[in-house]
């Protein structure tokens, strides 16, 4: 790449004839002004492009860090999810097998009561039977006294 230096320092060959020398250097002032303008220009343009790429670069690798740390979360997320389902239908389960431990209990309480009261229920009439029996037998014997008395 030619550099403004280069075009200051060029020298041309005289020749018979030629162009007027201080018209050409006149233009070649012009030219390296010019050329060191344009020059600077895209060495700050070159600079500006590399801290934009730079810069780019860094917002690329924020993105993919926060979308890396996004995926992370959802996948965090959704194994809270189904870890809190776990719990809960585990929870549900317990409470099942407590209920129905609670419902066997109750009903072979009630089992035991109701063979409880059919054994009363019996003894009772055992009872009221060997009671109608014995007043039968008092009474026969009242009868009988009374009969001899007579």
């Amino acid at each position: 790449m030619l550099t403004p230096l280069d075009i200051h320092n060029k020298e041309f060959k005289r020749g018979f004839r030629g162009y007027s020398e201080e018209e050409v250097d006149g233009f070649l002032d012009e030219v390296v002004k010019d050329y060191e303008k344009l020059y600077r220009e895209n060495i700050e343009l070159k600079e500006t492009l590399d801290r934009v790429n730079s810069k780019l670069e860094h917002y690329q690798h924020m993105e993919n860090t926060l979308h890396s740390t996004l995926v992370i979360a959802q996948e965090t997320a959704e194994e809270v999810k189904l870890n809190a389902r776990k719990e809960s239908e585990l929870q549900i389960k317990e409470a099942e097998i407590r209920g129905q431990k609670l419902v066997d209990e109750a009903m072979s309480k009630v089992r035991r009561l109701h063979g409880e009261y059919e054994e009363l229920q019996k003894q009772y009439q055992i009872y009221r039977t060997r009671m109608r029996t014995l007043l039968q037998a008092q009474l026969e014997m009242l009868q009988k006294a009374e009969e001899d008395d007579n």
